[in-house]
């Protein structure tokens, strides 16, 4: 029944720093949409901001900043990854470790955005 993921909403303290994380750690395209809202865009997929206190209807019973723990895939190998992110000043808390993703064995690193929230960054072995 189900395709795939369309969009998930984050509850960030800050749409702009998170915005800025996002656009310039990983890559992602900052987009607007709506009446103000903000959207971070990759592949066919993105994530709807709302900021804490400023949500919009309907929205999770318990927004809260820092309450995901989510993994993302690259194609860049993650020698490449470990790189891009000393440049960008992200401390990287554990990895490179082999995990399981969904379609099979994966190498991943593992690092929290400004809100505190898991990034796990993989690419397919």
């Amino acid at each position: 029944m189900i395709e795939r993921l369309d969009h998930l909403v984050f509850t960030v303290a800050s749409i702009n720093k998170t915005v800025d994380f996002y656009t310039r750690v990983l890559g992602v395209r900052h987009e607007t949409f709506g009446k103000g809202r903000s959207a971070l865009v990759f592949g066919q997929q993105k994530f709807n901001l709302h900021e804490l206190g400023k949500e919009f209807e309907p929205k999770a019973r318990l927004p809260t900043p820092g309450a995901m723990d989510l993994c993302l895939i690259t194609s860049w190998p993650t020698d490449k990854v470990l790189a891009h992110l000393a440049e960008q000043g992200v401390v990287v808390t554990e990895g490179p470790v082999k995990r399981t993703g969904a379609t099979g064995p994966i190498e991943s690193l593992y690092f929290r955005d400004p809100d505190g929230n898991l990034i796990e960054v993989s690419h397919y072995l």
